[in-house]
């Protein structure tokens, strides 16, 4: 396995959030892609990540490997990764370790050791959403800001073709109104949707805003909520995250 990446930015920036939620990972590698899906520990989120083999300017893999890593080492390597530096990946099969190069002004080395990983295997759930919004991800992440600021939850609504984020607690409340243009499309039924989830949980999702320049929801009412950050032929980070049920 043999795999070189110009732009660092893509799996550096993706690696930072996926480890607010997860600590370990498996990567599985093959002939098109690297992927991870993974769990939180308290099993409210679930992460997808794929980076592309058309994302790098050269990538090898002869056969499909697994490589479990912690994400804590993992990302304090990648943290040293300048923009213009190119990052090199290769498996060391005779001491189990993976190989991290990055060469700029300098070559630097990195070997961290694989770990054994014996958590289940993630499968990506079936979940047929009613409401598909695409925005800016300035907007939403801005918008999750705001509420933050108000409770520990969100309320997305969609009503007649208008997408609302709202916010309230027992003694304050904030909304964020947002409609079609140019730059934002919603899908939505005719009558009402209403789903609340965690804001300690969307924002580390919108952080992904600093890779891609929209993120595409789907949610339904009391649904899982599936946030999309997709680079065109480079990458797709996707996040699905419970509805919150509680009141606050």
């Amino acid at each position: 396995m043999k795999l070189v990446l110009a732009e660092p930015k893509y799996l550096r920036e993706s690696i930072s959030i996926i480890s607010e939620l997860v600590n370990e990972v498996t990567f599985k590698v093959d002939e098109t892609k690297i992927e991870i899906i993974a769990m939180d520990p308290a099993n409210v989120a679930m992460v997808i990540f794929k980076l592309l083999s058309s994302a790098f300017v050269e990538y090898e893999v002869k056969k499909p490997v697994r490589l479990s890593l912690s994400l804590d080492n993992l990302k304090q390597v990648l943290r040293r990764a300048k923009p213009s530096d190119t990052l090199k990946l290769e498996l060391d099969e005779s001491k189990n370790r993976l190989k991290i190069q990055l060469k700029g002004e300098s070559t630097r080395t990195f070997h961290l050791s694989l770990i054994d990983n014996e958590e289940m295997e993630q499968k990506i759930p079936d979940l047929n959403f009613g409401v598909k919004i695409e925005m800016p991800t300035i907007i939403f992440d801005e918008a999750i800001e705001d509420m933050s600021v108000i409770s520990e939850s969100v309320a997305l609504m969609t009503s007649k073709g208008n997408f609302t984020i709202r916010s309230e607690s027992k003694l304050h409340a904030a909304k964020v109104e947002i409609s079609k243009d140019d730059d934002t499309t919603i899908h939505c039924p005719d009558e009402e949707v209403n789903a609340r989830y965690s804001i300690e949980y969307l924002k580390k999702i919108s952080k992904a805003s600093r890779l891609a320049d929209k993120v595409i929801l789907n949610f339904d009412n009391e649904y899982p909520l599936k946030a999309e950050f997709r680079v065109l032929d480079k990458m797709d980070l996707s996040f699905i995250l419970a509805p919150r049920v509680s009141s606050d």
